[in-house]
């Protein structure tokens, strides 16, 4: 039986979304985040069953949410999925379902597409963002090796490529979903606002 973590920052002003500061401001980029926690909340809940979420929060551990939260630890982005990794599977066990908060755009067709990778005997599924990174991870067992890239090969252009290469060379199953844009900068927001598929909460929350 699958389960879902949830990678997040806290919805804290001045340390979330801080690209979409010059839209939104501190304050209206902290109110997204609660937003975009919420949503990737729900598709989790729906994806797998509500009682086999883990939010793994940067900061504020135990922001006034419910089922499990945990706070990530110090780290590179790599160490802290690990952890939140090795933490899911412990509880859940697996198929595990890893995503962030930054593709508010899920629905139930990533989820059945990365479970069926699964099911097909795949070692692992990525969803591939625009920018080069991944907006979905779907583990069949703990795998801390795909993660174990250098602190400063995070949150550039190459990571779902440097990902694949470390995963071609331990000759693990890949499977790949279809590719998607993150919600990081004003010209993501834009887009965003002009998708009618975009989450009607999401979309308040984008406006200026």
């Amino acid at each position: 039986m699958a389960a879902a973590l949830v990678m997040a920052r806290a919805p804290v002003a001045g340390a979330c979304k801080t690209r979409l500061e010059p839209l939104l401001g501190p304050e209206g980029c902290a109110r997204l985040q609660a937003v975009l926690i919420d949503v990737a909340m729900a598709w989790a809940a729906e994806a797998v069953g509500p009682g086999r979420v883990l939010l793994a929060l940067d900061g504020a551990a135990g922001w006034g949410h419910t089922p499990a939260c945990v706070a990530q630890p110090a780290g590179s982005l790599g160490e802290r999925i690990t952890a939140g990794v090795t933490e899911a599977f412990a509880r859940f066990g697996g198929p595990l379902l890893v995503i962030g908060t930054d593709m508010p755009r899920l629905g139930r067709a990533h989820a059945a597409a990365a479970l069926a990778d699964m099911d097909a005997g795949a070692d692992a599924s990525f969803g591939p963002a625009l920018d080069g990174g991944y907006y979905l991870l779907a583990l069949r067992e703990p795998r801390a090796e795909l993660l174990a890239l250098a602190p400063q090969d995070w949150g550039g252009p190459t990571v779902l490529a440097k990902t694949l290469r470390i995963a071609a060379e331990l000759e693990l199953d890949i499977g790949l979903l279809r590719t998607e844009r993150d919600l990081d900068t004003p010209v993501d927001a834009a887009a965003f606002l002009a998708d009618p598929l975009t989450p009607v909460a999401v979309r308040a929350a984008l406006e200026p």
